[in-house]
């Protein structure tokens, strides 16, 4: 019983919800008031920007537990590694968590000098020191824009006062880089010298740099003598500019397609330091500058020379000497006259007496020697010439230009090909030579070759139109907004139209009396048959054969219910 008016109750609100025209109004109102609500309220909500990112566990629960003490509200993004707090509290919150020294896993610098404690020994200090300066160093490097976060470990040997057992110091850097961002070739020989200038005896060859990846980024490794990128970069910017000068020159002779240049440059990035040292040939002593000159002179007089084999007999004074007297003889008729005559004089005979004081003048002056020494130097010419050749100097050349037929319009009206004449081709070789700087001394080759371009034999067939890309792309989309139709109609006539029919049918016609228990319900002729009234009224019919079923069956409960429906009407 308690089933059968539950279910009458229910069906008679059913009934009263449909005869209800307004009811869909309704609820089209309360779903726009309720999203007005949610936007207002989403509205307020205050705008989170983040507090701190990548952020360690440690430090994480230090500065969450930090921001409940101070009732900050609070949240995470980017799936946790990062701490959200309203925009306006951000640098409220940061300062006075740095207050509280959080986070505490940032790079530490010089500060660590700040807290130095008295009776510290020295190397405590030193370590402090070296500390510090790979802090400040991180955080030199961390303000590069493609670097997230960077380390430095610094390798500073001991001061020594020994030669031999001085060694120098070295350096590492790990490199953290932001997703999707790289840093080139000289942004590492940057970070490379930045390192170097801040550690005294530091080259920029003994720093390692490693990204987050294990890749070494510096060439510390590689072969010294290996080209780096930015040598090969040289060569390649170096072979176009060349190539293009080329065919800038022949192109308004021959046509921009007619013609193609390829470059090979021998570059030559060794550094030469040469010094040289020459001196002119002998110059003319008169008017050559003294730089100094030095004279001896001696002389021996009276003694008489020493000679002989050095012994006993040696060493006895001389015999006296004597001069033999000569009679100088009457020259004969035609006989010459004797040296040191004039021609017509005669000789003279020699008096004893002049003989005799020869002799003893000789005698008492004796043998006689003298010596004469003269030493001049002169300035000499000297030019000491150094000369350092900058790196990147072109060795050699080597050009190759294809030039194209000559197009031309046959006997019947069709374009052949026909090959340039020698002196044509003599005229681009020289120009070429002059737009490349040919130099045979340098040894610099240079080859030009006429020949016809070859057509693009690889023209692919026109695709149809359903196999062509763009066409098989746009089918997609349109297969996938013919879908999406598709769901909707799914949608509208599965689902939304017939909730909204049965929510908006008009009410049922009161049932008419009947004259006969077979006769059935007929509708008006005028109306059309509706199918939903149909269904109605079938579910009508099979309800009422229910209820007298029922009552056939047990008329005591039928009558009570009709009694209990009775008196709740007098109430």
């Amino acid at each position: 019983m308690n089933a059968v008016t539950a279910l009458s109750n229910k069906s008679e609100l059913f009934e009263r919800i449909k005869t209800n025209p307004r009811l869909p109004l309704m609820l089209g109102g309360a779903a726009l008031a309720a999203a007005i609500a949610v936007g207002v309220l989403w509205s307020r909500a205050p705008d989170y920007k983040v507090l701190y990112s990548n952020l360690s566990e440690r430090d994480g629960g230090a500065v969450i537990a930090s921001l409940q003490q101070m009732n900050v509200p609070y949240k995470f993004a980017e799936g946790g590694g990062a701490v959200m707090v309203p925009s306006e509290k951000v640098h409220e919150t940061r300062l006075r968590l740095a207050s509280q020294g959080l986070p505490k896993s940032g790079t530490t610098g010089m500060e660590l000098m700040d807290t130095q404690k008295f009776g510290i020994s020295q190397f405590a200090e030193q370590v402090n020191y070296q500390r510090g300066l790979e802090g400040e160093l991180a955080r030199s490097i961390e303000s590069i824009a493609a670097v997230q976060s960077a380390r430095v470990h610094l390798a500073i040997p001991k001061p020594t006062l020994f030669v031999r057992d001085r060694q120098n110091p070295t350096a590492s850097v790990v490199l953290q880089l932001y997703p999707g961002r790289a840093i080139d070739d000289g942004q590492v020989a940057a970070i490379g010298h930045l390192v170097s200038s801040s550690v005294p005896e530091l080259t920029p060859k003994s720093i390692s740099i490693v990204d987050q990846h294990g890749n070494l980024l510096s060439g510390s490794g590689t072969n010294e003598r290996m080209l780096d990128a930015g040598q090969i970069k040289y060569v390649q910017a170096l072979e176009r500019n060349y190539a293009q000068r080329v065919e800038a020159i022949l192109a308004p002779i021959l046509g921009q397609d007619n013609v193609k240049a390829q470059v090979t440059a021998d570059v030559d990035f060794s550094i030469v330091e040469h010094t040289d040292e020459s001196f002119k040939p002998n110059q003319d002593p008169t008017r050559a500058a003294i730089r100094s000159q030095q004279s001896s002179e001696s002389s021996q007089q009276g003694a008489a020379p020493v000679g002989g084999v050095p012994g006993a007999l040696s060493n006895q004074p001389p015999a006296p000497a004597t001069a033999p007297i000569a009679t100088a003889q009457p020259p004969r008729p035609g006989q010459p006259n004797q040296p040191g005559q004039q021609p017509g004089q005669q000789g003279q005979q020699a008096q004893p007496g002049q003989a005799q004081a020869g002799a003893s003048a000789t005698a008492q002056t004796g043998p006689s020697s003298s010596r004469h020494d003269a030493t001049t130097n002169y300035e000499l010419d000297r030019t000491v010439r150094h000369v350092q050749q900058a790196p990147g100097g072109v060795k050699r050349l080597s050009v190759a230009v294809v030039v194209n037929y000559r197009q031309k319009a046959g006997a019947n009206g069709k374009i052949v090909s026909e090959a340039l004449p020698a002196a044509q081709l003599a005229q681009i070789e020289n120009l070429t030579k002059e737009a490349m700087g040919f130099s045979a001394d340098r040894g610099d080759s240079l080859n030009v070759v006429n020949s016809p371009f070859t057509a693009d034999t690889d023209i692919k067939p026109e695709l149809p139109l359903w196999k062509q890309p763009e066409m098989i792309a746009l089918a997609k989309t349109g297969a996938g907004y013919l879908l999406l139709a598709l769901l909707a109609l799914f949608v509208w006539f599965k689902v939304a139209r017939p909730v909204l029919r049965k929510y908006t049918a008009p009410p049922l016609p009161p049932p008419q009396e009947k004259t006969d228990s077979n006769e059935a319900i007929l509708l008006p002729p005028e109306e059309p048959a509706n199918p939903e009234v149909l269904r109605l009224a079938a579910k009508y019919e099979s309800d009422l054969a229910l209820v007298r079923d029922a009552a056939q069956r047990d008329p005591r409960l039928v009558a009570s219910v009709i009694k209990n429906w009775m008196s709740s009407d007098d109430r």
